[in-house]
Order: C-alpha cells, then sequence, then structure tokens
C-alpha cells in the first residue's frame, strides 16, 4: 500500500484533532445571570408586586432588560439584604432607528443599573410595574 495514502488520513486526524483542543480552550463570553424573571402576566404579581430571594455573593452586579412597546413605562425595583439596599425607578425609553429603507424603535430602561454587594448575602427583590400588569419584561441581574 502507498505510504501516501496512509499517512493523509493520519495528518487529516491529526488537524482536526488539534483544532477541536484549541477551541475547547478558549474562554466562553457567557453573560452569568444572577437573577431572572419574565414577567408576562397578572398571576405573576401578588397585589400588583412581583416578589421573590436568591442569593447575591460579593462582586459587582448590573441590571439588564429585554422590553417592548407594550412593557411597564415604569418599572420600580427594590433589593434589600442585611446589609444592602437598592432602590431605582426605571423608565421605559424607546429609540427611533431610521436605516434608509425602513423605521423601527428599540427599546431599554434607563436609570441606575449597577450596584455593588459587599458580602454573601441573601437578598429580597420588589418589582413593581406601577399597575402595567400585562406588559411583558424580563429583567436580569448579570454578575460582572
Amino acid at each position: 500500500m502507498n505510504k501516501k495514502f496512509v499517512i493523509l488520513p493520519i495528518i487529516i486526524i491529526i488537524i482536526v484533532v488539534i483544532a477541536l483542543g484549541s477551541q475547547s480552550n478558549q474562554p466562553e463570553n457567557k453573560i452569568e445571570s444572577s437573577f431572572h424573571v419574565t414577567l408576562a402576566e397578572p398571576r405573576l404579581y401578588e397585589d400588583g408586586i412581583y416578589s421573590s430571594k436568591f442569593v447575591f455573593e460579593k462582586g459587582d452586579y448590573v441590571f439588564r432588560f429585554v422590553p417592548n412597546g407594550d412593557s411597564p413605562q415604569n418599572l420600580t425595583i427594590l433589593l434589600e439584604g442585611d446589609d444592602f439596599l437598592f432602590s431605582e425607578n426605571f423608565k421605559l425609553n424607546g429609540t427611533l432607528n431610521e436605516t434608509g429603507i425602513s423605521e423601527y424603535y428599540t427599546w431599554d430602561y434607563d436609570g441606575e443599573k449597577s450596584m455593588t454587594v459587599l458580602e454573601l448575602q441573601e437578598i429580597s427583590i420588589r418589582i413593581n410595574p406601577n399597575g402595567n400588569l400585562k406588559g411583558s419584561v424580563s429583567v436580569y441581574i448579570d454578575k460582572n
């Protein structure tokens, strides 16, 4: 049997193994969410307010929202822990984008989105959509 036909598949296998190994060693840029809720229906609220508890580790955190035009215009969020307090009244802001052939809006909430937790602790969150229980919005708190 010709040595070229034996060596060629071996070289191809070595190249594939090296390529797969180098891909698995690259760090992934995943966002680590410490909290997430999608508020999309009235049954998620009690007396018009969503509440839950979770644990924050020490570190820096940032809010991220996935709103749309039907999302609550104002979203009041309160976070409380033994050694932590954060409160913000976020306001929905639509930005018109024009591409020359179309126009569309992108939506986000304006307000202070970053915070620092000084020690591991249980956090209570309260989200008040200020009467708009039917407009959907996803709320994330991501660790930086």
